[in-house]
């Protein structure tokens, strides 16, 4: 059988031909890029005299083919799974722990990476090439490196079962889901939703062969305007019911034993490499450095932002009181009551502003705001193979024309797919010789499908997303490194989110609006007086939202700095360390922890802190675009070039100083979200 995963590929830029690529194609692509990687591997250990280039530049630039193959599955796991594809995912994941281990552990592979390091000083590297030797150091250390022949064989049966873990806990939160209808019969009950939720739900009732019927689902485009607009107090209860108790019912699908074991496996590994917690471990490769830094951090966010976040669910209380006689806030009536009581104090809501963010003139915009600030352009092109009819291909390139990046786009929801939105990579960017290897990257999303009357219109947090997602793009098609594992968004990771959540603040600004917000029937563009509310709302209920992210950064922190003992009720564990959140009564059936992807699955784990802490970076940052002009060129290049470009060749707090000429100001996040007084 030809194999399309082991072929060059004859495709547009070397694209992945997901027109040729089959499930059955995966599994033996692996092997054989595995067996081709530790060829690679033994070559290098024949090295008698190892150097920095035959050792720890070719270790870098070992396992290309198998880091493709790779990163073509697991992307297409996270975008466009079936049961066939879960089922090889099974089988995949051990098998690359497996070699990721056999490197690692390698004793005389390490042994002539320390007899380079030892010569450090003698070799006239550059700050790249210096960060590439103490990160493949270092990363061989923290990976078992060192450790008696006893433990090895242990840290390699937990690395075994946490990717088993990992992949069953989010195989999980798909299926339930997926598998989650609420079916109504009742006109009457749709009372409040926005004609084209009405539309969309019939769309996909008739879809499930429930002609005349409306079906919600828990995807976030049916799930949130529900909640937010459904005048039916009972059925929002139930569906927010349905949404946080996601793998928490005590049936096939229920994460807690898999987070027990997680947590459990996570820990014994941390303590064989010689750390307190997990926390420690990941800690020490991030801007924070440790867990007593991220848990002051956020203590004092929280002391900051928690008065502002009690006085805005007070009057919000308040107003559902006079409004509906309603007796008690509950967390179902949140977002229901603070989208009529937003319209109330600034006259905007989504359904006032979705006419002018049209999906496909958003996106226009999003790749002109990208033009003007880093002289990009964005070429579809059809000849490009996509792995879904819905998934849209471009070619990035400069001014000049030159040849940047392939872009990949994919906005809707489907049952392949799993919630929520994120950018990702199916090749680095690298330079060998006079060769730039350019990137190919995808950001994947779940937003409002069009119905057969509207095109599909974003809500303003829709549009942010789409900004945010971009702006790890950027750094993703910008990256200009030598080395993939120091390029693009391989950074710390609490400042990865740093290019994505500063440029969600070009969303507010009308120099940027104008290039892309108009009405999609009428083409007028978004009236200044509507601008000016949408920047006057932009701090609603920030101090409740400050307060939810800092929630769920200490029970990240949590979970990741506690012995595994105190985990015999996650339901007590989670309510204990949220109590100091709480701002409105606790829903007991509840429980977020069962579907917290985020750390259980993705790479969050430690690290949900991050948001915040980048946030600092991005508010400080913006603050010289505004000074100098959100469009300057000069401030532009310089974000480029020392943020975008950059990657992680040194460490992020020296590349925010040679951007920003100082440390960041935590004070500009705090003016922004309106919890200390503007300068």
């Amino acid at each position: 059988m030809i194999n399309p995963l082991l072929e060059t590929f004859q495709t547009p830029f070397q694209t992945p031909p997901f027109d040729k690529i089959t499930d059955e194609h995966f599994l033996p692509a692996i092997k054989e890029a595995i067996r081709e990687a530790k060829e690679e591997i033994e070559h290098i250990k024949s090295h008698l005299t190892p150097s920095f280039e035959n050792t720890i530049e070719a270790l870098e630039r070992s396992g290309s083919r198998l880091s493709q193959v790779s990163s073509i599955f697991f992307n297409l796991n996270a975008a466009e799974t079936t049961d066939t594809i879960q089922q090889i995912a099974k089988e995949i994941s051990p098998l690359l722990s497996e070699y990721g281990n056999d490197i690692l552990l390698d004793e005389q592979l390490f042994a002539q990476i320390e007899t380079v390091f030892q010569q450090k000083d003698r070799l006239s590297l550059d700050e790249e090439q210096t960060t590439l030797l103490e990160k493949t150091v270092k990363s061989f250390i923290r990976n078992g490196a060192k450790l008696s022949p006893e433990d090895k064989t242990r840290l390699r049966e937990i690395d075994q079962e946490l990717s088993k873990q990992g992949l069953q806990f989010g195989e999980n939160v798909l299926k339930e889901t997926n598998r989650y209808e609420l079916v109504i019969e009742n006109q009457e009950d749709l009372k409040g939703l926005p004609p084209n939720i009405v539309e969309a739900a019939a769309q996909t009732a008739a879809e499930k062969g429930k002609e005349g019927k409306w079906i919600f689902t828990l995807a976030f485009p049916s799930y949130v305007p529900f909640i937010t607009y459904a005048e039916n107090r009972e059925l929002r209860r139930e569906l927010f019911l349905a949404y946080n108790t996601k793998c928490s019912k005590g049936d096939e699908l229920d994460n807690c034993a898999i987070i027990q074991s997680i947590i459990r496996l996570k820990n014994e590994r941390a303590a064989l490499l010689g750390y307190p917690s997990y926390a420690d471990f990941v800690l020490e490769e991030r801007m924070a450095s440790g867990p007593d830094n991220v848990l002051s951090f956020l203590h004092d966010l929280l002391e900051k932002s928690k008065p502002k976040a009690e006085e805005e669910i007070n009057e919000l209380a308040q107003f559902a009181r006079e409004l509906d006689g309603l007796e008690y806030l509950e967390k179902w009536d949140v977002s229901f009551y603070a989208e009529k009581l937003k319209k109330q104090k600034f006259d905007v809501d989504d359904e006032l502003l979705k006419p002018y963010f049209e999906l496909e003139n958003t996106v226009q915009g999003v790749f002109a705001t990208a033009e003007k600030l880093f002289g990009l352009v964005f070429v579809k092109n059809e000849a490009i193979p996509v792995y879904h009819p819905e998934v849209s291909a471009y070619e990035v390139q400069d001014l000049e024309g030159n040849h940047v990046a392939v872009f990949y786009t994919d906005f809707f929801p489907r049952a392949g797919k799993r919630n929520g939105a994120w950018m990702t990579s199916y090749r680095g960017q690298r330079k060998i010789g006079p060769t730039n290897q350019r990137p190919f990257v995808s950001i994947v999303c779940n937003f409002s499908r069009p119905t057969k009357s509207k095109p599909s219109l974003l809500t303003f947090n829709e549009v942010t997303t789409l900004f945010h997602e971009f702006g790890h793009a950027l750094h993703g098609m910008l990256a200009d490194g030598r080395y993939e594992s120091l390029s693009g968004t391989s950074v710390f990771w609490d400042f990865v989110e740093l290019p994505s959540q500063i440029f969600e603040n070009w969303c507010y600004e009308r120099e940027c609006l104008d290039l892309f917000a108009k009405h999609y029937e009428t083409e007028e563009k978004i009236p200044d007086a509507l601008i000016e509310k949408l920047k006057k709302a932009a701090n609603f209920h920030q101090g409740y939202q400050t307060v939810r992210q800092i929630s769920f950064g200490l029970l990240d922190m949590a979970y990741h700095s506690t012995s595994p003992n105190e985990l015999d009720d996650i339901v007590a564990f989670e309510k204990s360390r949220m109590e100091k959140t709480e701002l409105l009564p606790p829903v007991p059936e509840t429980l977020m922890s069962t579907s917290f992807s985020h750390i259980f699955q993705g790479g969050y784990a430690a690290g949900y802190y991050s948001y915040k802490w980048a946030e600092v970076l991005d508010a400080d940052a913006f603050e010289l675009f505004v000074e100098k002009g959100i469009f300057d060129p000069e401030t532009a290049s310089a974000f480029k070039t020392h943020i975008l470009a950059a990657g992680g060749r040194v460490h992020p707090a020296i590349l925010y100083r040679r951007f920003r000429g100082r440390d960041p100001k935590p004070e500009a996040l705090l003016r922004r979200a309106g919890l200390i007084a503007a300068v």
